[in-house]
């Protein structure tokens, strides 16, 4: 294969990817159909069957590895520059509010919204969302443990502040409202004051 055309074919995959990253978010997994993926990423209908020949699950299972890489970054992006842990986690929620009044109240996170959907149906998407919520947790949980918070009490904190991030995603999004996002974030700030404590 040419150099050009190998370029040429990461390309098409990377479309295809965003593309089904961008339809999952918005409008799940069960209302996003193949078509509609090959569209939305100007590539012909037949090469997500090259990329992908095991069809939307497999396609789902990447974009939700991918997705959720992009998201573990994020974390250290938005958490790394505070000393102070309560300051960065109310401030990461402030951040999540803004994004999700930015995305019209779609969901920002794709994610969360395969697991919705078919976490009890499809085990190796299942696993799949498991592997990247618990990669979340883990890089989160050592960024507080290396801010004072001992071990366990550091990824029990962790995995508090992901699930009420994730909760108030839901709300804000039934609501239309950055509100649900901002009270978990309070809660979520609290949360990491007493773990500081040892409370």
């Amino acid at each position: 294969m040419s150099e050009g055309k190998a370029i040429s074919t990461h390309e098409t995959r990377r479309r295809i990817v965003h593309a089904g990253t961008e339809l999952f978010r918005r409008a799940g997994y069960t209302g996003t159909g193949m078509k509609q993926i090959a569209e939305a990423a100007g590539a012909p209908f037949g090469s997500i069957y090259h990329f992908f020949p095991r069809g939307k699950a497999q396609l789902a299972e990447e974009v939700v590895r991918t997705s959720g890489a992009v998201y573990l970054e994020l974390i250290s992006a938005l958490m790394s520059p505070y000393e102070d842990l309560v300051a960065a986690t109310s401030d990461a929620f402030a951040a999540a509010a803004g994004t999700l009044a930015e995305l019209d109240f779609a969901d920002p996170c794709p994610i969360a919204t395969v697991a919705l959907e078919v976490a009890s149906t499809n085990e190796p998407l299942r696993q799949a969302t498991s592997e990247v919520f618990d990669s979340w947790i883990d890089r989160l949980a050592a960024y507080y443990a290396g801010g004072g918070i001992p071990e366990p009490a550091a990824r029990e904190t962790a995995g508090s502040v992901i699930a009420l991030l994730e909760g108030a995603f839901m709300l804000g999004r039934a609501a239309r409202s950055t509100a649900p996002v901002l009270a978990a974030g309070t809660a979520a700030a609290a949360i990491v004051r007493a773990a500081l404590a040892g409370e």
